[in-house]
């Protein structure tokens, strides 16, 4: 585990962001995740793709700031989309039922097309 958290924003499309989260979403990095990632989304980009693919470790934690996320999104006129998660992380979401409210995509690309599409 690590105790930095950065996301690498892209704007791809106005009003829409993909910010690839590096490092692992635990009870110490969490807030990181949720303050940067609710900047993105306060800066005009209501539509946000969390590339999770350099995600090493998330916890209970790591979800919830994930669910407030989605909240924060639902709030502005937008939502919330996740990309290439690691096989344990997709577990929990699924074992939670988390994947029901946060989509999953394979990748980035086929995220923001969902995005684009309404979906």
């Amino acid at each position: 585990m690590t105790d930095t958290l950065h996301l690498t924003v892209q704007h791809p499309r106005p009003g829409l962001a993909i910010a690839t989260v590096v490092g692992d979403v635990d009870t110490r990095t969490a807030d990181t995740l949720r303050r940067e990632a609710s900047g993105v989304l306060e800066q005009g980009c209501p539509h946000l793709v969390l590339d999770m693919s350099q995600v090493g470790f998330c916890d209970s934690a790591g979800l919830s700031a994930l669910i407030g996320l989605w909240h924060a999104a639902q709030a502005v006129g937008g939502g919330i989309a996740l990309a290439d998660v690691p096989d344990r992380l997709m577990r929990m979401l699924v074992l939670t039922g988390v994947d029901a409210v946060l989509p999953v995509h394979a990748t980035a690309a086929e995220a923001v097309t969902a995005m684009l599409r309404g979906h």
